[in-house]
Parts: C-alpha cells; structure tokens; sequence
C-alpha cells in the first residue's frame, strides 16, 4: 500500500494576526508527495487545484509548492515555524468561493451558481 510522505502545499496569500500582530501566510493543502510499495516515489494533486489561480504579483513563471511532513497538525492551519509540517485540519474541506478578509485580494475561481440566473428550461 502507497506511504504518504509529505503534504503539498501552496501559500496562497497572508493576513494580519489579530493577536500578534504579526503577518502571517495562508496554506492551501493541494495534494501529497506518496511513496509506493515498489519504492517509487509519485505525487498525487487535488484536480480542482489550478496553478493560475495563485497571486503572483512578481509575474514568475513558475510556482513553489512546499512538502510538510504529514501528521503534525498546528491548530492554526499554518506550517510551523520550524518547517516541521502541515496538514489541513480534519473535516474541512478547501476554502473556495469565499470573501477574502477587508483589503485582501481574491483569486479562488467564481461560483458558477453565481450567474445561473435562468429561470426556465432549454427549449430543446
């Protein structure tokens, strides 16, 4: 059976803690570095993740994706400090379609309910 061996992990943004003060980065869980049993190592991606969706304002052309070790779970949903790891706390799902805290820019994809607006059936 496959061993996971790392979370995968994009930052998506920061914020301001309100009890420190101090600006810290939000962490997207997008899927897991996994180690099969033949010793071959492959990473699994969640399909809604989409690269293009992530801020860059340095206009790169690529993206880091950092691992954390598995299991080691902060509370706070952010990597420790030491690189220790991540994980996504239990029972949530990805934060998607959501209102970005004041003076915060969103880059999630829109709702597609959003704008079914129609009120009748295809014709056809």
């Amino acid at each position: 059976m496959p061993q996971k061996l790392r979370d995968i992990a994009v930052k998506t943004g920061e914020y301001l803690d309100r009890q420190s003060g101090q600006t810290k980065a939000r962490w997207q869980n997008v899927g897991a570095l996994m180690k099969s049993d033949d010793g071959n190592e492959f990473i699994i991606l969640h399909r809604w993740f989409n690269p293009a969706g992530l801020p860059n304002p340095e206009n790169r052309d690529s993206v880091i994706m950092s691992c954390f070790k598995p299991n080691k779970q902060q509370g706070n949903g952010q990597p420790p400090a030491n690189g220790g790891g991540y994980q996504q706390p239990a029972n949530q799902q990805p934060q998607r379609n959501q209102a970005p805290p004041q003076g915060q820019q969103s880059y999630g994809a829109p709702d597609p309910s959003q704008y079914d607006t129609f009120d009748d059936e295809i014709p056809f």
